[in-house]
């Protein structure tokens, strides 16, 4: 059952005896715990049947006992475990989740792993329990899913500016979401964000940033790319090497496939790479200065200057701003 489900049917006042709530991406594991703690009691059913156990704190046996005792004025009662994969005996609740109490809505929380698919316990959430397993989001993923994030706050916002937010915050989806919502309240009356509020709101520059970056080395434009690396190098928690080399290797995997397909029409290569227009016609300008050797140059250079990044094969004098000068100018410089 996916997040959504499980809200819509909170919200119509069905519910199950048990949720596992387990994986990789906490957002929706918060989101769906968050709301328990809050919404499915009222107020006054909450001061008597409300439970919040802690896996790092939570002794088996009291977690057992909260789950089975029943509800006092009202009709159910809810206990929530939070951060289970740190308790010890996590396991051992399987002789509760074989036989769970009607009346009482056991929501656990599950976070970072998932239960050994192997074990009895794995074999019962699946039987027994409403399972929602997350995962993080792809890089690739992450446009479109802020992109709906700020059109469920009535928003809109601006391609570049999409690009930009999401590539400075990266795949956290609680950040993400909590600088959008920063953004909405100094909106104003304004329903789109632009690229002036992501500067001015989140701090990132609209001239000097990965995406920038990205688009200059696209064009070969050795003058532009190494003014944002010094942008960087002066303000190293801008871009570090750590987010930009990922990004120029997504970049470069992706204009690898559009050269593979002999495509160069932007309807097609905004499907083959699930890209929107804008970001298409990049792709084609790039495919007309970087030929197919090229890309295979760019590739194996930003494995290479990864590995270096994290001190393999690296002269501990040179900086990352460094590395990036150099690795820039070998991609950009033809031989």
């Amino acid at each position: 059952m996916s997040p959504d489900q499980i809200l819509l049917e909170w919200k119509k006042g069905v519910f199950h005896p048990v949720y596992w709530l387990e994986g990789e991406e906490p957002y929706y594991i918060d989101l769906l715990i968050e709301f328990a703690e809050k919404n499915i009691l009222s107020e006054s059913e909450a001061s008597f049947n409300l439970s919040i156990f802690y896996g790092r704190d939570a002794r088996l046996d009291d977690v057992v006992n909260a789950c089975k005792r029943y509800p006092m004025l009202a009709e159910r009662q809810v206990v929530i475990l939070k951060e289970a994969q740190q308790m010890k005996d996590v396991e051992k609740l399987e002789s509760y989740i074989e036989h769970p109490l009607g009346s009482t809505i056991f929501i656990v929380g599950h976070k970072e792993k998932k239960i050994d698919g192997r074990s009895k316990l794995a074999k019962q959430l699946k039987q027994k329990t409403v399972l929602l397993s997350t995962k993080k989001l792809y890089d690739n993923e992450l446009p479109e899913w802020t992109s709906q994030m700020v059109n469920s706050k009535g928003l809109d916002i601006q391609t570049k500016a999409l690009h930009m937010l999401v590539d400075h915050i990266g795949n956290d989806l609680q950040r993400l979401e909590n600088e959008i919502d920063k953004i909405t309240v100094n909106l104003q009356n304004r329903k789109q964000i632009t690229e002036d509020d992501i500067e001015q709101f989140v701090g990132v520059s609209k001239e000097f940033n990965i995406f920038e970056l990205q688009a200059s080395v696209g064009k070969r434009d050795m003058s532009s790319s190494l003014r944002i690396i010094q942008f960087f190098e002066a303000n190293p928690k801008a871009a570090p090497i750590q987010l930009v080399l990922p990004t120029l290797y997504a970049y470069f995997s992706k204009l690898y496939i559009a050269a593979s397909s002999n495509a160069r029409d932007e309807n097609t290569i905004a499907g083959l790479l699930g890209l929107k227009g804008f970001f298409a016609k990049q792709y084609i300008q790039a495919l007309q200065v970087y030929s197919y050797a090229d890309i295979e140059k760019a590739l194996l250079l930003l494995h290479h200057y990864n590995l270096k990044s994290v001190g393999i094969s690296k002269i501990n004098e040179t900086t990352d701003a460094e590395l990036m000068k150099e690795l820039v100018a070998k991609i950009i410089l033809k031989d």
